[in-house]
């Protein structure tokens, strides 16, 4: 068995987190969301994986390389151009699109292969699901989650007969409308015929187009319902969840990093607190070469990334805290994601550091006075 990764897409709805990452290098107890993915294929013996990349394409290919780290074999295929002026500029091709100019230029899908989305976090039993493919004589499987009525409006949902094969799809109903509440989850296990559907050099989508083209065609398009956990972070309100929830240990398969040293306090190396007048309540992660000043508030769930500084007297409740953020003397942070120049609400309002009355953080390596940091101009999306 085979694997492809879905990795190319932009990820303006988790803005700003991937305005200087792609989606699936955004961290989970400070690790890629997309190295879970990979360990969990190589923990069920996949180990041949392809991924489509575009947008800041090399941040991925330079953490990954070509899998041996992780026990697996990576490869890339980068979608996009070189302008005029030698600019690299991203252009995705849709996940269907991506996986045909893939088989046309090396026949990579040559066996099943099992297709992932690279921005969510799973812990799907792969050999059961394989087994049950194989069981029906399946082209393509689906894999489903069942989720409550008010949901539907949230995902795209499945509607299969009794057998599990697929009728029809329906992109986000409203929950009245809903007529499954089986959502796609973005999981598929693939035989290699079906990429003979895909059109050459085009746009294709997998869940909008392939699909209902096999509906059309009377093909044997399975959807399997299946219990799990998946995690997808569809925006910032989502990760927010998500941090609050691995920190709670809610995912038995992710651990704490670093050493625990007191009941719901973990730190990495070389972390400094000062614990006259300190609360921390967890469970909190203080990333290596943080500082702690007296005084400081912490209160759990809460990550703090490595080389960050929480002054004293400021205070930090659940919240996430990417690296080398300086939390002023005084100030108090609540349900916040702080990511470098910006900060993001659970409910997704964002503001940039220019913005804030106060200046509550900023940038832990600027050894500067409490300088102003000017807005940056937004621009369009370039390849690192």
């Amino acid at each position: 068995m085979k694997a492809m990764i879905l990795a190319a897409g932009k990820g303006t709805r988790v803005q700003p987190l991937t305005y200087e990452l792609p989606k699936p290098m955004i961290p989970i107890l400070g690790k890629p969301v997309m190295e879970y993915l990979v360990e969990h294929l190589v923990k069920f013996g996949v180990r041949d994986i392809m991924v489509n990349v575009s947008y800041l394409h090399q941040k991925i290919e330079d953490y990954f390389g070509e899998g041996q780290r992780l026990g697996a074999q990576i490869g890339y295929s980068f979608e996009g151009f070189m302008d005029e002026n030698g600019e690299i500029m991203p252009k995705p091709i849709g996940s269907a699109g991506g996986m045909k100019k893939i088989q046309e230029f090396g026949n990579f899908f040559d066996e099943t292969t099992i297709v992932i989305c690279g921005d969510a976090l799973i812990d799907l039993d792969i050999k059961s699901a394989l087994f049950e493919h194989r069981r029906k004589g399946a082209m393509v499987s689906i894999i489903t989650k069942e989720v409550a009525r008010d949901k539907a409006s949230d995902y795209g949902m499945v509607v299969m007969d009794e057998e599990g094969r697929v009728k029809s799809f329906q992109e986000k109903p409203k929950p009245e409308d809903a007529l499954s509440l089986f959502a796609s989850t973005g999981i598929y296990i693939m035989e290699p015929q079906v990429l003979d559907l895909i059109p050459s050099d085009t746009e294709f989508d997998i869940g909008s187009q392939l699909f209902p083209l096999m509906v059309e065609k009377g093909l044997p398009l399975y959807a399997q319902k299946r219990s799990f956990n998946w995690i997808d972070i569809g925006n910032v309100r989502d990760y927010w969840a998500v941090s609050q929830g691995v920190l709670q240990g809610e995912l038995t398969q992710m651990s704490m990093p670093g050493t625990q040293i007191e009941d719901g306090l973990w730190v990495g190396l070389n972390t400094s607190i000062e614990w006259e007048g300190t609360t921390i309540q967890g469970p909190v992660y203080i990333g290596s070469g943080s500082k702690i000043e007296a005084g400081a508030t912490i209160i759990g769930p809460t990550w703090i990334g490595h080389g960050s500084q929480i002054c004293s007297g400021a205070r930090v409740e659940r919240s996430v805290l990417f690296e080398y953020t300086r939390v002023s003397p005084g100030s108090h942070m609540e349900e916040l994601v702080v990511c470098r120049n910006y900060s993001v609400t659970r409910e997704g309002k964002m503001q940039h550091i220019s913005e804030t009355e106060t200046e509550t953080w900023r940038d832990a390596r600027d050894r500067r006075g409490v300088s102003r940091i000017a807005k940056p101009q937004k621009k369009e999306a370039t390849a690192a």
